[in-house]
């Protein structure tokens, strides 16, 4: 993909194109490369997601809009924007990053979309970061849904199951293995006896959580 291409998709033209092409440009491939941008940019993101947070929902207390602000700025949510955007087609890799794949590495992606709005910040300054920023979290923000997002799975899919009048999940530890220390667990998560999934987590209620998570993943994409 072309650089002409991108600015298109962003909605934003580089005065400095030098700062562009340094965005892009993986550690892997050479200097200037994009991480001293991803470290700048990190913030910006979250800066612009906690104004619109503490915007849109008023009535939220910091530790609430904190936990949607960590739920909204991730790494899934920053890869899925990258693979929006087509970032890795402009990325700039080494041979070995191109050969085992890392234009679509999520890691990669991830932190080449928080170098892109730190050169943007830096070319057109804050508010031509913002405007970017809310352009890309503008559906993501206006389908967050608080009470659904601050609910651990668990209580989520329970919630669920007794609103349709269905009987409880069961949860079964599968596996436990590693040392003490270091330990991952796997557990099974059973409803109705028609639909079984599995998490794992370092700890048996990370695990849990995991496997209520997929399981609620399945219940909700059957219900559409």
């Amino acid at each position: 993909m072309s650089f002409e291409s991108l600015q298109a998709r962003l909605g934003y033209r580089f005065e400095d194109a030098r700062l562009l092409r340094q965005a892009l440009t993986h550690r892997s491939y050479g200097q200037p490369n994009n991480e001293r941008l991803e470290f700048l940019g990190d913030s910006v993101v979250n800066h612009v997601v906690a104004v619109a947070l503490f915007e849109r929902f008023p009535g939220l207390r910091e530790g609430d809009l904190s936990r949607l602000r960590a739920h909204l700025v991730c790494q899934g949510t920053l890869h899925e924007i990258a693979l929006e955007l087509q970032l890795g087609g402009a990325l700039a890799l080494g041979e070995g990053e191109l050969k085992s794949g890392g234009s679509q590495r999520p890691s990669i992606l991830s932190d080449a979309f928080e170098a892109l709005v730190a050169a943007i910040y830096l070319d057109g300054g804050f508010s031509a970061a913002k405007t970017a920023v809310d352009a890309v979290f503008a559906r993501r923000l206006q389908t967050l849904d608080p009470d659904k997002t601050l609910k651990d799975p668990k209580t989520r899919l329970q919630e669920w199951l007794q609103a349709r009048r269905r009987s409880l999940p069961k949860y079964q530890l599968v596996d436990a293995r590693g040392a003490a220390h270091a330990q991952q667990f796997e557990v099974e998560c059973v409803v109705d006896a028609a639909l079984s999934t599995r998490g794992s987590g370092t700890s048996r209620r990370a695990a849990e959580q995991a496997s209520a998570a997929a399981a609620m993943a399945c219940l909700e994409h059957d219900e559409r």
